[in-house]
Order: structure tokens, then C-alpha cells, then sequence
């Protein structure tokens, strides 16, 4: 079957690779579609020794099985079940899950991949396939995060640092959980424009470094955006992280020691959230719709990525 290498220098090989083998307790996905992420530029960038591709929907060809015929989303995390993390409905950080799909395990940048039964979500007649990976990162990661900061700052402004696909997710789920006015800081005028359409209120790093935010998204990976989060949020406001990078250093400086806030580190989502995401999906779907703004197969990927990393795509698609 067709493949993408992620081969280094930010360059992909279309390779003929084993067709997968599902061992028992997995099953067989024929890719429909898989969504370009932020994260994978790193490994575009290095070189990965699997298939890469982690915002996955597919249908299960599984004769005989529950799941065959169906249309499923790929949760990401082999998670294990029974510890304590996900006893206590936390699968997202399961202390026993080594694997992430499309990292440690093939992904979906191919025709099909071998996916565990306990990391497949159901897919509504209702939600198309275009929509459905949003489901994955662009709602659930941006959801999940957001769900954290409502303990601490229930609604208010907010600033939003970086309108890459994670940041414009968060924008969207920021408006519908009722946060406004919204802020942004983002460098690239493309998705500046975008931001602005969904509702954002664009400032210069140097106008929101004057002001104070009770609620501050850092979606950019960038230290620079990281060192203005610190230094911008509000005493008793919440920072929530989504940006990532290799490695990070800040400026311990008065603005940041001199207040008490709360910082969230989020990663990805509870399981038991799926429901909930489908919902604001339903709710906010012409948003949503917007978002998607490209798609290729395996002959255009090249391409497509190199648009994304300049900025100049939102969240497009493989179909393969």
C-alpha cells in the first residue's frame, strides 16, 4: 500500500509500505481522511521512523466485527483501561499508554493503518467527513484545555497567542463557551485574517504586552509568545498551554512574580469528552466549516505542507 516517510528537511517520500496486519484486539482502517496538524512540522523537519499522521478518520474493514463498515475517529492514545488514570476517566494520560497513534504506532498519512479497538470514537451520520478529524485536536485538544480553564476563569476576556490550527480551534470553543472579547497576537497575515473573521480583535505583541488578560492562550510554541503570557496574565487569571516545542525558557521578571495565576499545561482529551465535542461541532458548524480550507492526496502532500508550514493553510486534509 501507498505511504508517506517523513524523511527529514522538512521533505516526503511516497513509499509502497507492508500492508498493516491488525493483531487481536485491533482492526483494519481504511483512511478517508487525515488533517495536517502544527506538531507535525517537527518530525516533517527531523525525520520519523513511522508513518506519521495522527488526526485520522477511516472506515473499519473487519469482516465479522462490531466496528466493520463503520466510520471511525482515531484517539490517539493506546491507553490501557484499567489504571487508575483511566478508571478515573483521565484515558488521555493513561500512565500506561507508551504508544500515540501516528508517533510511536503508523499513523494516517497511508491508505490504512492497524488501529486498537479501545482508541476507535464513533462518527454520527451527521458529521461529515470533512468535519469529523476536527473532532481530534482542533475541538477536543482546544476543548479539553478550555474546560480546565473555566474552573479558575469562568468567562471575560481573553487573549489568544498564535492563529495556527490549535489557536483557531481555541478561538472557536472560546466563543462558544461564551469568552469575549477575544485578542490576538499573530504574526501571519493569513491566519490574522482568519482570526478576525471568526470574531478576534488582532493587537501588536507591543499594545497586548500594555494590557492585562484574565485568560491567556498560548497555541504558538514560541518562547517569545510564552514570555508575553507570563507577563500578561491577569492576577488570579489562567494561563492554558497548547504550544509545543523541544524546549522552552522564559525570563523570570517582577510582571510574572509579583501575581498569583494558574498555569494548565493541556494535553489532548479525555475519551469521555467525545460526546461533548460532538456537540459543539453540531452547534458552531459553519465556523467549522471554514476552517477546513484545503485537501490533497498522496501526489499533492508535498505541497500542501509546504503551504501549511508558511502559514498560508488552516487546517487542510490528506485523502488519500
Amino acid at each position: 500500500m501507498k505511504a508517506a516517510r517523513f524523511a527529514g528537511e522538512g521533505r516526503i517520500e511516497i513509499i509502497e509500505a507492508p500492508a498493516p496486519r491488525p493483531t487481536p484486539g485491533e482492526v483494519l482502517l481504511r483512511v478517508t481522511s487525515c488533517a495536517l496538524c502544527g506538531s507535525d512540522l517537527r518530525p516533517l523537519r527531523s525525520g520519523w521512523p513511522v508513518t506519521p499522521g495522527h488526526e485520522i478518520l477511516g472506515r473499519v474493514e473487519q469482516p465479522g466485527h462490531p466496528w466493520d463498515g463503520k466510520r471511525a475517529l482515531v484517539y490517539i492514545p493506546v491507553f490501557c483501561g484499567h489504571c487508575d488514570d483511566c478508571t478515573a476517566g483521565n484515558t488521555h494520560v493513561c500512565r500506561n499508554a507508551t504508544d500515540l497513534m501516528g508517533w510511536q504506532r503508523d499513523g494516517g498519512y497511508a491508505e490504512a493503518l492497524a488501529v486498537p479497538e479501545q482508541c476507535l470514537l464513533p462518527v454520527p451520520d451527521d458529521i461529515p467527513d470533512r468535519l469529523a478529524p476536527l473532532l481530534l485536536d482542533a475541538i477536543g485538544t482546544a476543548g479539553h484545555g478550555l474546560r480546565l480553564a473555566q474552573r479558575i476563569v469562568p468567562r471575560g476576556e481573553a487573549l489568544l497567542l498564535g492563529a495556527g490550527p490549535i489557536g483557531l480551534g481555541a478561538l472557536l470553543v472560546l466563543k462558544a463557551l461564551g469568552y469575549g472579547p477575544v485578542f490576538v497576537v499573530e504574526p501571519g497575515e493569513h491566519r490574522a485574517a482568519a482570526a478576525i473573521g471568526f470574531g478576534a480583535t488582532r493587537l501588536a505583541p507591543d499594545d497586548a504586552a500594555r494590557r492585562r488578560f484574565p485568560l491567556v492562550i498560548e497555541a504558538s510554541g514560541k518562547d517569545p509568545a510564552r514570555q508575553l503570557a507570563f507577563e500578561v496574565v491577569a492576577p488570579n487569571g489562567a494561563i492554558v498551554q497548547f504550544g509545543e516545542s523541544d524546549s522552552w525558557t522564559i525570563t523570570e521578571n517582577k510582571a510574572i512574580r509579583r501575581k498569583d495565576f494558574c498555569f494548565l499545561r493541556s494535553f489532548y482529551f479525555p475519551i469521555g469528552d467525545h460526546a461533548a465535542n460532538i456537540e459543539l461541532l453540531r452547534a458552531n458548524r459553519t465556523d467549522y466549516e471554514r476552517l477546513v480550507d484545503d485537501q490533497a492526496g498522496f501526489d499533492g502532500l508535498q505541497d500542501l505542507f509546504d503551504a501549511f508550514r508558511r502559514g498560508e493553510k488552516l487546517k487542510p486534509l490528506f485523502v488519500p
